[in-house]
C-alpha cells in the first residue's frame, strides 16, 4: 500500500513514536487514581492521546488522495535549530536568571526562527510572556523556581 501523502505518513509516525515513548515512560511513576492522580498520570494519558491522534493521521495519509502525495520539502534548518537553541538558552538561565529574564531571553531567541518578526513585536510578546509565566508558575502554582538572577537573591534585596 503506497502512501497517499508523505507529509501525513512521517508526521503521524512521528507523533505514534513520540505519544507511545511517553506512555511507556510515564509507568516508571506512581500512577495514581482519578481522585488522587499521580506523576505518571497525565503524561501517560497524553502519550496515549498523542498515539492515537498519530494513528489518525496515518489513517488519513494512507487513504485519502493529496494533490501531487505532498512531497515533504526542504528542511528548515533555520526555524529547527533557532528553537532548539532556545530551548537549551532557557534550560541554562533558568536557574542562574530567573524566570522572567530566562523567558523573556527564551523568547526573543525563539522569534528570530522568522524572517518576518520585528525587533518590537518580539520584545512585547517576550515581556507579555514573562510576566504571564511569572504570574502562572510562581504567582498561582506556587512552583519552586527562582524568580531573580542568583546575585540579586542572595543580597535579600528583592
Amino acid at each position: 500500500m503506497k502512501a497517499k501523502s508523505q507529509r501525513d505518513l512521517f508526521a503521524g509516525l512521528l507523533f505514534v513514536v513520540t505519544g507511545v515513548g511517553f506512555a511507556y515512560g510515564s509507568t516508571q511513576y506512581d500512577f495514581g487514581n482519578s481522585s488522587n492522580p499521580g506523576p505518571g498520570y497525565f503524561p501517560f494519558g497524553l502519550g496515549v492521546l498523542l498515539a492515537l491522534l498519530g494513528a489518525l493521521v496515518l489513517f488519513k495519509a494512507m487513504s485519502i488522495e493529496s494533490r501531487d502525495g505532498e512531497p515533504i520539502g526542504r528542511i528548515g534548518w533555520r526555524p529547527l535549530l533557532v528553537v532548539v537553541g532556545a530551548i537549551v538558552l532557557f534550560a541554562l538561565t533558568l536557574p542562574r536568571l530567573g524566570l522572567p529574564i530566562a523567558v523573556v531571553l527564551t523568547a526573543l531567541l525563539a522569534t528570530r526562527a522568522s524572517r518576518e518578526s520585528r525587533w518590537l513585536e518580539s520584545a512585547l510578546l517576550a515581556l507579555g510572556l514573562a510576566a504571564f509565566c511569572t504570574a502562572v508558575f510562581i504567582g498561582a502554582l506556587k512552583l519552586n523556581l527562582p524568580l531573580w538572577p542568583i546575585p540579586l537573591s542572595r543580597w535579600g534585596a528583592l
